[in-house]
């Protein structure tokens, strides 16, 4: 795969997820509606799965505003200083960005770890702080949570091939808690991507603010203005 064509796979990776789990729960969601008011019965499984599906838009959808420079914030301090004061505190805020999203990709790695039978990321305190300075450390509870799995979507065969690597060749009836609680680590990994990404277009004069225009007005007028341009 050559630059380019990498460059717009992850340009497009957020919008392509989002309408596969859109159209995902679209057709859960009227299957279980026929399966109801038609057949008289249910889906049992729809609504959980419409949850992950949800939840996995909801995380996927953070990276997604970062990159389109869509979340909104207070930009009143930004405004009232110069270009350049602007541009310090945008590269201000896109740090704390960088480590407070670092910090909880660290969290939802050793959150989703366990489901998975991976090993976590060191814990900071325990491996850089407790241990140099002699000093009490935090009990570790990893333990080997993988047979977990969701109340009521059911494992599907195509799958199974998982059971020996992680369930020690015992069966699924369910699908393993792992599948659904990937989207943490690997959506807080995408969302630090995007926030490097958006650093770098601040770093080139490319983009002025980390959050965007909030004013009714504005929008507006630009949107007016985008109109205006494609019909001329």
């Amino acid at each position: 795969m050559d630059t380019a064509r990498r460059r717009g796979f992850t340009d497009h990776l957020e919008e392509t997820l989002l309408a596969i789990l859109m159209g995902a729960m679209t057709l859960i969601t009227f299957a279980n509606v026929i399966a109801r008011y038609v057949f008289n019965s249910n889906i049992l499984w729809a609504l959980e799965a419409t949850v992950y599906l949800f939840a996995w838009m909801v995380l996927l959808g953070a990276s997604y505003c970062v990159k389109i420079n869509a979340h909104l914030g207070v930009d009143v301090v930004a405004n009232l200083v110069g270009p350049g004061a602007r541009k310090a505190l945008t590269m201000i805020s896109a740090f704390a960005c960088i480590v407070f999203t670092g910090l909880i990709f660290v969290g939802c790695w050793n959150y989703w770890g366990p489901f998975a039978n991976v090993p976590p990321i060191p814990n900071l305190y325990n491996d850089w702080i407790a241990g140099p300075l002699g000093l009490g450390e935090i009990e570790s509870r990893w333990r080997d949570q993988a047979w977990y799995e969701v109340d009521s979507v059911p494992m599907v065969d195509w799958l199974r091939f998982i059971e020996p690597v992680f369930n020690e060749g015992e069966s699924y009836n369910y699908i393993p808690r792992f599948i659904p609680y990937a989207i943490l680590p690997f959506s807080m990994l995408l969302l630090l991507f995007r926030f490097f990404q958006a650093t770098r277009r601040v770093i080139r004069d490319e983009q002025t603010l980390l959050v965007a225009s909030h004013e009714a007005e504005d929008d507006m007028d630009e949107a007016a203005a985008r109109a205006a341009g494609e019909k001329v």
